[in-house]
C-alpha cells in the first residue's frame, strides 16, 4: 500500500489531512483518558523517557525523525502530512484533555476505549488517504508494503513500539492490544470500504 497520486484539489486534500488528524487526536485523547493502555509508539516513546530521564517532547522528536528517515530510504517519500500530523494532533490531544474530564469509573473508562477505537481508524485512514505524507508510526508501516500489507505492517509497527517501551518500563493494557492487532486491519477494511479513504497497491 502506498499514498496514489491525488485527484483532488490541493484544497481538498489539506482540508481532509486536517479534518483526519484533528479525528485522529480525539481518539488518542480517549484512548490516555481511558487509561487501559496507550498506542504502541507512545509506549516506546514513554519507556524511553523513563529508562533514560530525557523529555518526551525530545525522545518523541527524536524517534519520529528516525522512523521517517528509514521510511524515506525505502521510498515513503515525507509530505505537508508528515509535518502537520505530530503537530497538529499533540494539539487538539492538548486541547481535547483539558476540555473532557477525568472520570475513575472503570465502566466509563471502558466507553472512552471503545469511543477512542471508532476515532483512531477513522482518522489515521482520512488523514492517510489525504496523500499529503505520512506521520512516523504510519510511514514505518507503509515502507514495508510490499512485501507486507499495511494492515499487517501496522501491527508489527506498533507492536514492536509497545514491546520495546514495556521492556523499558513503561504500563501497557488492553487498549495496547487492541491498537496492536486491530487498528491496521481496521484501516485497511475502511479504505476497501469507503472510496475517499482509499489507499492504492504500491
Amino acid at each position: 500500500m502506498t499514498l496514489r497520486p491525488t485527484s483532488r484539489t490541493p484544497v481538498a486534500a489539506v482540508v481532509q489531512l486536517v479534518l483526519g488528524c484533528l479525528v485522529l487526536g480525539l481518539g488518542v485523547t480517549l484512548l490516555l483518558e481511558a487509561a487501559l493502555g496507550s498506542d504502541g509508539y507512545s509506549t516506546l516513546v514513554n519507556g524511553l523517557t523513563l529508562s533514560s530521564g530525557q523529555p518526551f517532547w525530545v525522545l518523541n522528536a527524536v524517534v519520529g525523525v528516525l522512523l521517517i528517515a528509514m521510511a524515506w530510504v525505502r521510498g515513503t517519500v515525507p509530505g505537508l502530512g508528515t509535518l502537520v500530523q505530530p503537530l497538529l494532533v499533540g494539539f487538539s490531544v492538548t486541547a481535547a484533555m483539558a476540555a473532557i474530564p477525568d472520570t475513575s469509573s472503570l465502566g466509563a473508562r471502558v466507553v472512552e476505549l471503545l469511543l477512542a477505537f471508532a476515532l483512531l481508524p477513522l482518522g489515521v485512514a482520512a488523514y492517510l488517504s489525504s496523500d499529503t505524507g505520512a506521520g512516523p508510526a504510519e510511514a514505518a508501516a507503509l515502507a514495508w508494503d510490499p512485501p507486507m500489507p499495511f494492515r499487517w505492517s501496522y501491527s508489527l509497527v506498533q507492536g514492536g513500539g509497545a514491546l520495546v517501551g514495556w521492556l523499558l518500563g513503561a504500563a501497557v493494557g488492553p487498549g495496547t492490544l487492541l491498537v496492536i492487532f486491530l487498528l491496521g486491519p481496521a484501516v485497511d477494511l475502511l479504505g476497501r470500504r469507503v472510496p475517499l479513504l482509499r489507499l492504492a497497491p504500491r
